[in-house]
């Protein structure tokens, strides 16, 4: 059959055993600037369907490897929401009704009308793209509301990185992830699985940088006893462990280099052999990997194999520094603070616009996982333990804001402080700070919050 490289190139993929039907329909939907692909043979075709490509397939009835029926039934185990489009020259009423029970979306009679194939496809691919929209926002609402890893924050810089995930959560490409220390790289991470349709498989996180060099090989790719001295009984490797779900190589940068052809070719064949063993293992796996370096420069330096970063960074997620998303401190401090009341059993305590300035002017060089520490400080001590020598820079605002940005700060600030005391219940904070109902939703709006993020669950 036709190589599909990528399905996301097209927007409609036309089955047909006659070559020049699918030449002819290629012909008809570039001309309404519709991209098409046509293939001859039905039989793989399922494979390369994700559950968020945003197409519909075109498919004859009668075809020598694999009838139309067949197919519309393995697309549909594949995505039941797909629409799939049937068209025959031997159609009858009973054949019609058959294949639109069975889930086609639409039954078209060969020899089919210019202007009505093209009046279906276009609904067809509205339809689609009204689905993958409503995914996605169920997805977001539900990533809200669900327990375990969040991605909070309304920044810029967090607003395009969360974009991203939403785009890569269910391909099959592997991930590069960069970011400081303490930035979040395992926690996106994990969102990555718990929200991708691998997140019933295990997810397994390996530091390379925190395992012997002479050890690592064996903790990857696992070893048959006797492999070497001291492994009496098959010990299981971490890519082995994570088949099926998803592998998380953090430091990946500490990788020594006579590993990483190895490694390389492991996620090439997506094939892993233990150690001592002659017997590959088939993988179906996500990897992501993590670095606070810039690896391009280790690869200039011979410190990193760049062939192995063209392999991990197909797709890579940057997370900016808290110093950068400033807006979001006080969101992210108020989690950690309610998280930490909770394990504690301490009361939450309301910062005050001063310590909620401080926290905004400091730098951050630990990013989350230092402020994710101030927060967890600030209920166990008290502010005055947590504020104590910690945050020496911050002791004025931050000199590169202008006196609008200030005002919108302060303002932001005290609407999230509100929103938060008063568990995202708008009438109440409307009270509190005595602004109309129009005048507060403007505000939400134009700050970018969400009343759902302060309602305690």
């Amino acid at each position: 059959m036709t190589q599909i490289n990528n399905i996301n190139d097209y927007q409609v993929i036309i089955v047909d055993d006659e070559p020049h039907i699918g030449t002819v329909l290629q012909q008809l939907f570039k001309l309404e600037n519709i991209s098409a692909l046509a293939i001859t043979d039905p039989q793989s075709i399922a494979r390369y369907i994700t559950p968020n490509w945003g197409g519909i397939v075109i498919s004859d009835v009668n075809m020598p490897q694999l009838d139309g029926l067949s197919l519309l039934q393995q697309l549909k185990q594949q995505d039941n929401d797909l629409p799939v489009v049937l068209f025959t020259g031997f159609g009858d009423i009973a054949m019609a009704v058959d294949a639109l029970k069975k889930g086609a979306y639409d039954f078209i009679e060969k020899p089919f009308n210019n202007e009505h194939i093209l009046d279906v496809t276009k609904r067809a691919l509205e339809k689609r793209t009204l689905t993958l929209e409503n995914r996605k926002l169920k997805r977001e609402l539900e990533s809200h509301i669900a327990p375990g890893p969040r991605i909070l924050g309304s920044s810029p810089g967090v607003m395009k990185m969360r974009h991203l995930i939403e785009q890569v959560l269910d391909t099959p490409a592997d991930i590069m992830i960069e970011g400081e220390t303490g930035a979040g790289k395992e926690l996106v991470a994990r969102y990555l699985h718990d929200h991708s349709y691998r997140n019933q498989a295990n997810f397994v996180a390996i530091n390379c940088g925190a395992i012997p060099e002479s050890l690592i090989e064996s903790e990857l790719f696992g070893a048959e006893s006797g492999a070497f001295t001291g492994i009496d009984k098959r010990r299981i490797g971490k890519f082995e462990y994570a088949n099926g779900g998803t592998l998380f190589l953090d430091e990946i940068e500490s990788t020594p280099m006579s590993l990483q052809v190895k490694l390389l070719r492991v996620l090439e064949d997506r094939k892993v052999e233990r150690l001592g063993s002659n017997t590959p293992i088939e993988l179906d796996i996500r990897v992501i990997a993590a670095t606070k370096l810039n690896l391009q420069q280790l690869c200039e330096q011979g410190q990193f194999r760049q062939d192995l970063l063209y392999r991990l960074n197909l797709v890579t997620i940057t997370i900016p520094p808290l110093r950068e998303r400033i807006e979001d401190i006080p969101l992210l401090f108020l989690h950690f603070a309610r998280i930490a009341s909770a394990r504690y059993h301490k009361a939450l305590i309301a910062l005050t616009p001063e310590q909620t300035m401080i926290l905004s002017s400091h730098d951050w060089p630990g990013n989350v996982r230092e402020l994710r520490n101030l927060a967890e400080r600030y209920v166990l001590l008290g502010a005055d333990a947590a504020f104590a020598g910690n945050l020496d820079n911050a002791s004025s605002m931050n000199t590169s804001m202008s006196l609008q940005q200030r005002v919108e700060f302060f303002e932001r600030m005290l609407i999230e402080e509100a929103l938060s005391h008063n568990k995202g219940s708008i009438k109440l904070t409307m009270e509190q700070l005595e602004l109309p109902r129009k005048t507060l939703y403007d505000k939400m709006r134009k700050f970018d919050l969400d009343r759902k993020q302060y309602i305690e669950s």
